[in-house]
């Protein structure tokens, strides 16, 4: 019997335990952290042992393949020694894709994955197609399969992470929103080694399937030059230039191909020029797939946005606050500063992925009205962003953080959380994050 060991039992590993074990395999769970009691119970029910704050040599490294949590990075000990042994390292989506007949619409780039994942499940749902959401966002695509779910259709949000350890997995259609500096200490400080792993969206693609791409962007412009890509282009843009199959035009939303279709830009649910992006390429992959041109209307109209991104929590004393959590990066802050049109106090801080600050100065130059630094060391944020003339303030906690920003905005202000950094400093996560922020803009 083939022996699977998951490392990491988060969302993807016990889900792919699970599927592993129903599959009929020999399967053994290690995580070096505490597993979540919920997941405990998952592990338990499908009969899968596990354990917790180790990793023991001889119950992993006498594995046929090893499953890896995307958050495990490449260089941690035990991946090193499993590499060393010659066992393959897959992630779940990898796995999982064997076991599944469903066609597969996925969606990567540094910004706008969830919201324009969510959006092309919105889409789909609404227009009657059978369709799941896996991958970076909502429960793992393993553990449905294992539960016996039949989708038609599976949209999957994929971060870098989970494409690194992909090798025969096939994306019908391929949505690739843009490069930009990320995760670059997961990358060996590498821009070209991140950019590799995005590109590996393209793998395995046939004339049978499509890549969708943001054509304005210089990174994957550079990189479309070293590929034979098979898989039909459809490249958009905001701005009408030809060979473009989706673009906004006189204040239209056009899609041109493979059958016209336009609404106009005021229509459409999600604002700012981002969401443009992300509304261009979950259209085009409405298309690709047939959905009808009223579904498509009526989706891109209604979509109410998702959680952490952009999101408009409650206005207090003529101030609106807006928790834009996901903004993870330099790239994310600046989608967001640019979409604002008021003026603005920006929460920014955190966990530092080796941030260059340059490329928001202008933008908060030209719409802040006061930064607050929320993280456990606020000194690469000062030694940038002090000498601006621009009020600051300095907090370690969400509590004092959202004080401060009571104290500095005016009505008509916006408080903007859009960090620009990772959340694990001070918090459990991105979404622990957006959380407390709300909670306590709510006690205001």
């Amino acid at each position: 019997m083939k022996r699977i060991v998951i490392l990491g039992a988060a969302e993807s590993g016990v889900g792919a335990a699970a599927l592993a074990k129903v599959k009929g395999f020999e399967v053994f769970v290690s995580d070096m952290g505490k597993i979540k009691e919920n997941y405990k119970q998952i592990l338990q029910q499908y009969d899968v042992p596990w354990e917790e704050g180790t990793h023991t040599e001889q119950l992993i490294l006498n594995a046929d393949e090893i499953v890896k949590s995307p958050g495990i990075p490449d260089n941690a000990p035990m991946v090193c020694k499993a590499k060393e042994a010659g066992i393959p390292i897959i992630s779940e989506i990898e796995f999982a894709g064997r076991y599944t007949n469903a066609k597969m619409i996925c969606i990567t780039g540094s910004n706008g994955k969830t919201t324009t994942t969510s959006l092309i499940y919105h889409i789909f749902k609404k227009a009657g197609y059978n369709v799941g959401l896996a991958g970076n966002i909502g429960r793992s695509l393993a553990l449905q399969i294992a539960e016996g779910q039949t989708y038609e259709y599976y949209i999957i949000e994929l971060s870098s992470f989970q494409l690194d350890n992909m090798y025969d997995f096939r994306a019908n259609i391929a949505v690739l929103l843009n490069i930009t500096p990320d995760h670059l200490d997961r990358y060996e400080g590498s821009m070209q080694n991140y950019t590799d792993s995005k590109m590996r969206i393209l793998q395995n693609q046939t004339e049978e399937d499509a890549f969708i791409y943001w054509n304005d962007d210089p990174v994957i412009s550079a990189e479309l030059k070293k590929y034979g890509i098979k898989a039909r282009m459809c490249p958009f843009s905001i701005i009408e230039k030809k060979g473009m199959i989706g673009y906004i035009a006189d204040g239209k939303y056009v899609i041109e191909n493979p059958t016209p279709f336009n609404m106009e830009q005021e229509s459409l649910s999600l604002r700012g020029k981002h969401n443009m992006y992300n509304s261009l390429a979950a259209g085009i992959a409405a298309r690709i797939s047939g959905i009808d041109d009223e579904s498509l209307r009526q989706s891109l109209s209604d979509f109410e946005g998702v959680e952490h991104r952009l999101q408009k929590v409650a206005r207090v004393g003529g101030v609106q606050y807006v928790n834009d959590s996901k903004a993870t990066n330099v790239d994310a802050c600046w989608y967001a500063l640019e979409s604002m049109t008021t003026p603005t106090i920006l929460i920014i801080g955190g966990l530092d992925k080796g941030n260059d600050y340059n490329a928001i100065k202008d933008l908060v130059q030209k719409k802040c009205a006061g930064l607050v630094y929320l993280g456990a060391d606020n000194t690469k944020l000062h030694n940038f962003f002090d000498g601006m003339g621009i009020p600051v303030a300095d907090t370690n906690n969400m509590k004092d953080c959202v004080a401060a920003c009571y104290r500095m905005a005016k009505p008509g202000y916006t408080v903007l959380l859009s960090p620009c950094c990772a959340s694990f400093d001070l918090f459990k996560n991105m979404e622990d994050r957006g959380e407390q922020f709300c909670e306590q803009v709510k006690n205001l």
